[in-house]
């Protein structure tokens, strides 16, 4: 029986294959609480240092597997609110770890799937990448993965995407703001690989705690973003990475509460 998520260790670098080929590695129930968990085993081991997330076969990720929607009927409230709730739940597990999480996009990443690109804290993509949000074109929103979005693009950009469900290419969504860097078809995998190899190097401490404060001051008000930076900066002054640590936990507890 096929595995629907290959977990790979290169070194210090967690590798995470979405298979679901035959499917464009669309995602069922299955499979998003196998990522979630894998994502949360990641973070939990101090071996670990990065996280590279790709797709198996033709494409990074198809987006839900709609043969589920059909038990999803406003009958069905449990099924409904526990399927959204894995949606939800993936989305707020990436900017919650501390370990940086890179995409490596190739062929479609479309509607989940291009939200589970967006979702992660680099994104490489291949310049002939299929990415949109076509939901709208089959009667249905780009719900929980449009409060991603928003963050990374212009907002008229943004609901151009959703309202017309267009699809762009990788360079083009390098151009919008929707991934870090697009590079020649073939070659995304091993760019992201590159730059986990280069955060890996990184003092774990302080990769974490830049992450965590990055993502801390990007929701927050100006004058807050400040305060957190100023306390980051006394821990990091201190050269010590137990208060880097310290810091990075006390900044999760902030945004938890």
């Amino acid at each position: 029986m096929t595995t629907p998520l290959l977990v790979e260790d290169r070194g210090p670098v967690r590798i995470l294959t979405l298979n679901r080929p035959e499917q464009l590695n669309a995602m069922d129930s299955d499979l998003y609480t196998r990522l979630i968990d894998a994502l949360k085993a990641a973070q939990a081991d101090d071996a670990v240092r990065v996280v590279v997330l790709r797709g198996a076969g033709t494409s990074f990720c198809s987006g839900a597997d709609t043969r589920e929607f059909s038990s999803l009927t406003p009958d069905q409230s449990e099924r409904v609110e526990y399927r959204a709730g894995l949606t939800y739940g993936l989305h707020k597990t990436i900017p919650e770890m501390g370990k940086p999480v890179i995409a490596a996009v190739h062929g479609y990443a479309v509607g989940g799937g291009c939200g589970l690109a967006l979702a992660c804290d680099i994104a490489i993509a291949a310049d002939d990448a299929k990415m949109g949000y076509p939901e709208i074109k089959h009667g249905l929103v780009a719900a929980v993965v449009m409060a991603n979005l928003t963050k990374q693009i212009g907002r008229k950009a943004g609901f151009e995407l959703v309202s017309t469900g267009c699809l762009v290419s990788g360079a083009e969504a390098q151009a919008r703001g929707m991934v870090t860097r697009a590079v020649p078809s073939g070659t995304e995998f091993d760019e992201a690989m590159t730059v986990a190899g280069d955060l890996s190097k990184r003092v774990p401490a302080s990769l974490q705690a830049t992450k965590r404060l990055f993502q801390a001051v990007a929701d927050v008000p100006l004058a807050q973003g400040l305060e957190l930076g100023r306390k980051a900066n006394e821990a990091m002054r201190g050269y010590r990475a137990e208060a880097l640590k310290n810091y990075a936990s006390a900044v999760q507890a902030s945004r938890d509460h």
